[in-house]
């Protein structure tokens, strides 16, 4: 049954447009998010008929939740901290998340035992509270947009309770090929697909993850059953980013950043900027960076890498270890090859947007080679912001790399010494071909802005079968 004020229009995912932290003196302090569903959600201009269902993912989201605290479109659920635990860090980002970027160091994990089955059934109440709210929230024939690996059961969950909706989940991650799915157990995976199948349509950024989809699908089911399949790739935002990048407190960190650069301007810099995720491949590029200045000394002195690595998941150990390998390689580089005049790796582990802007308006050249990504906007954004123009080094396991590929140099991410050689042709690479290029990439790059995105996915959805 509906709510009295049903919404028409209701997107669900783990983290909402809002979070709140609790003060010591006892209140609570709003904070907007930014990202492209937050843009693209906006694209329906806030329509009351509209609705956020979202989960609270602290002790600010949850307070707020028993004070009644929040905002207009926004329904934040207080969902038990150890069911999120579990549904969250234990399910959607050690076993989803590393399924789909082909992860395990398969000799010894993945290990799906009793305790991983606890888990599961904390990952299917979690879509379960989901799906129930939706169902309470949603108009008749309402149109709700499930986003991503978190929620992947809530499709078939909402069916169930509300078979006049029109359904569709978006995976922002790749999808694992079939081979590699069937790591899941067997009755798991066909939960996965069943849930997501739940849906009218499913939609995904690049061609090749929703071909893998339909093969885990026609392998496992027998077919995609009347669930459509439909392809977004989620673009970069020209407008907002060329404004953004050109504010002071920009300008005040490529101050800084050419301070920590050194020389007199003609040092030549690699930037890359990730979020210390496993998939990012980081400790590779700075590998393939040192590999470049055994092999071609005349850099030494002349060459910085500024390398923006900003946490992720703190909470779970593997990704501490992962940073703190990040800072024992960057550091053996420095003092390899470092001098009082020239510090080789630039390391900045606290995360900085106006810094990052900054970082994509020095860069000579872009080092975007992660092991395996859904998308992967830095790619997308770097060009749009360029000064200069920038040579794209970048990963052909990148989603971007469908639509950037031709004006990249494309590297595969394991290979250190071909990404080396790929780092030399990009710094070498002659001017007028760099600019060139960095107009088609981002011509390319801002073909489907979020807010297009976004409606793009919504009209797909409501047009008739």
């Amino acid at each position: 049954m509906s709510s009295p004020h049903a919404a028409q229009i209701l997107v669900a995912s783990n983290r909402g447009p809002v979070s709140y932290t609790l003060r010591e003196d006892g209140e609570l302090d709003p904070r907007r998010g930014g990202g492209g569903l937050v843009s693209g959600l906006s694209a329906i201009g806030g329509d009351a008929d509209s609705l956020w269902v979202c989960a609270a993912l602290g002790e600010g989201d949850r307070e707020a939740v028993r004070r009644g605290v929040g905002e207009d479109g926004v329904r934040m659920l207080d969902i038990d901290a150890d069911v999120h635990h579990a549904a969250y860090n234990d399910i959607a980002n050690s076993v989803l998340w590393f399924v789909h970027h082909m992860l395990y160091q398969t000799p010894l994990e993945p290990v799906f035992d009793a305790a991983f089955r606890q888990q599961w059934a904390a990952y299917r109440t979690y879509n379960r509270a989901f799906a129930d709210a939706l169902a309470a929230e949603a108009a008749k024939d309402a149109v709700v947009l499930v986003q991503d690996y978190h929620l992947a059961l809530v499709p078939g969950m909402l069916r169930e309770l509300r078979p006049d909706l029109r359904i569709g989940h978006f995976s922002h991650t790749p999808w694992a090929p079939v081979d590699y799915f069937r790591l899941l157990p067997d009755d798991i995976g066909e939960e996965l697909l069943r849930g997501i199948l739940g849906a009218d349509r499913a939609g995904f950024l690049t061609r090749r993850w929703a071909d893998a989809f339909v093969g885990c699908c026609t392998e496992v089911l027998g077919g995609t059953g009347r669930t459509r399949i439909g392809v977004h790739g989620l673009g970069a935002d020209a407008g907002f980013l060329r404004a953004r990048s050109h504010e002071p407190d920009v300008e005040d960190r490529m101050r800084e950043l050419r301070g920590q650069i050194g020389g007199s301007g003609d040092r030549k810099t690699i930037v890359r900027v990730d979020r210390t995720e496993l998939s990012k491949n980081i400790v590779r590029g700075l590998h393939a960076f040192r590999e470049l200045l055994d092999a071609r000394p005349e850099w030494r002195g002349r060459l910085v890498h500024l390398a923006l690595a900003y946490p992720s998941r703190q909470d779970l150990a593997v990704y501490r270890d992962y940073m703190d390998e990040v800072r024992r390689v960057a550091d053996a580089i420095n003092f390899r090859y470092g001098t009082a005049e020239w510090t080789p790796v630039v390391l900045h582990l606290k995360d900085n947007f106006a810094r990052s802007l900054a970082a994509y308006r020095l860069a000579d050249v872009a080092l975007v080679n992660p092991i395996r990504d859904g998308m992967n906007l830095v790619a997308k954004e770097v060009p749009v912001v360029s000064d200069h123009g920038c040579a794209l080094v970048l990963s052909r396991e990148a989603g971007a790399y469908e639509e950037l590929g031709p004006d990249a140099v494309t590297v595969n991410p394991y290979d250190v010494s071909g990404t080396a050689a790929a780092l030399q042709e990009a710094l070498t690479m002659p001017g007028p071909e760099r600019a060139e290029r960095t107009e088609r990439l981002a011509a390319a790059a801002t073909a489907l802005p979020p807010q297009r995105w976004f409606l793009d996915q919504l009209e797909a959805l409501t047009a008739s079968p």
